[in-house]
């Protein structure tokens, strides 16, 4: 080896012991083709959690989304129902909304020329539109996007025939707590939104999925947490153990970032479910936190290879949030714990391209889990 060459162990020659899996190379996290690959054949096939139905409080009301390559147009149509379009003129393809959210009295104008949309989707005007009688206003009316409501979100999906919701998405849910009813005590669609926090990560959507699946990580930095859940500080408690819910310490009163007492109980959590922490990955983009007396809900949006933003919601009974009660303790908690997480996401993204990760890293033991979430990846990218 001649001065100054990296010796890399050439580990694709090599059997891994028994403890450890290989992950995913490298350029999985960094290559502009293979994100591609994914907007195609996952984020433009799954069904995708877009909007908190809430912020849509009124006929007109709209927030515009990414959702792989594509911006979508949410809204809530004169009838209530949550309507979904691709934010694009059918004219010349200009795009329609450019803001991220807003409110419209009847209708969504293109700002070219004026082609005029109901929020129904039908193209309602355009100039010289009479003298066109053959020009179905149906037939040239905004691509819809197929709409599901779930647990107060609003979920897209762009395939022209859908996955089903019950198997992939509820699946997910089902998967991870043992059973489709265990979520249902949290009453999640009566919360109401407490507080909304939103982090622009320079990393690739899979590192972050992957941190939040495992916990091997706690101990070395989340010092809060770990002092609430102390089995987290073993790096054991995984989402593979179907049912289990993380029990807080014994001197710990609520899940806050001092351990001091929560908020008001939400009614339906069962006994068994009481002073317990569960969490859950929906795939692709999707993680849900349940604790006694409130909801963390992440949605995550990829935006390139390497950076993701990722909206997370707090959410609470609708009198705790009425009433002014003070939240900050339990917010707190899990934003330092996001943000603990996100940068650790970003310390592992800039060695992504690294010569040393050209074939990838190694699962241990209690990240095996993580393995399937890979498989899950390269049988819908190559």
């Amino acid at each position: 080896m001649t001065t100054g060459e990296l010796s890399i162990p050439a580990t694709e020659e090599q059997s891994l012991p028994d403890s450890l899996r290989e992950t995913l190379a490298g350029h999985y996290y960094t290559d502009p083709a293979i994100f591609r690959a994914e907007q195609d054949n996952i984020f433009h096939t799954t069904w995708f959690c877009a909007v908190l139905a809430t912020d849509l409080d009124k006929p007109g009301a709209f927030e515009t989304v990414r959702i792989g390559r594509e911006s979508v147009i949410v809204t809530r149509a004169r009838d209530y129902s949550v309507r979904a379009y691709l934010n694009v003129c059918r004219h010349r393809g200009a795009r329609l909304c450019t803001e991220d959210k807003g409110e419209v009295k009847r209708s969504f104008q293109c700002p070219y020329h004026a082609w005029t949309y109901g929020l129904d989707g039908k193209l309602v005007a355009a100039p010289n539109l009479s003298s066109m009688p053959d020009v179905d206003k149906v037939e040239y009316g905004l691509h819809t996007v197929h709409v599901r409501e779930w647990l107060g979100y609003v979920w897209l999906s762009l395939a022209e025939v859908p996955p089903s919701f019950t198997e992939t998405v509820i699946g997910d849910v089902t998967t991870r707590l043992g059973s489709p009813d265990a979520i249902v005590g949290y009453d999640v669609e009566n919360l109401k939104l407490g507080r909304r926090i939103s982090y622009d990560v320079k990393a690739n959507w899979k590192q972050i999925v992957e941190n939040f699946m495992e916990c091997y990580h706690c101990a070395t930095i989340h010092p809060e947490l770990t002092e609430v859940l102390p089995e987290f500080a073993d790096g054991l408690a995984a989402q593979y153990f179907v049912g289990h819910g993380a029990e807080f310490g014994e001197e710990i009163k609520g899940f806050t970032v001092d351990g001091s007492e929560g908020l008001a109980r939400i009614p339906g959590v069962a006994q068994e479910q009481d002073r317990r922490y569960y969490a859950i990955t929906v795939r692709p983009s999707v993680f849900i936190n349940l604790v006694p007396d409130h909801v963390v809900f992440h949605r995550m949006f990829p935006l390139t290879a390497e950076r993701t933003l990722v909206v997370c919601d707090w959410l609470y009974l609708p009198e705790v949030v009425d009433s002014g009660a003070d939240i900050d303790r339990s917010v707190e908690l899990f934003h330092r714990v996001n943000v603990q997480d996100f940068d650790a996401c970003e310390r592992c993204q800039v060695a992504m391209d690294s010569r040393s990760y050209e074939k990838g890293g190694v699962l241990v033991p209690s990240e095996h889990h993580i393995g399937e979430f890979h498989d899950w990846v390269r049988d819908r990218v190559g």
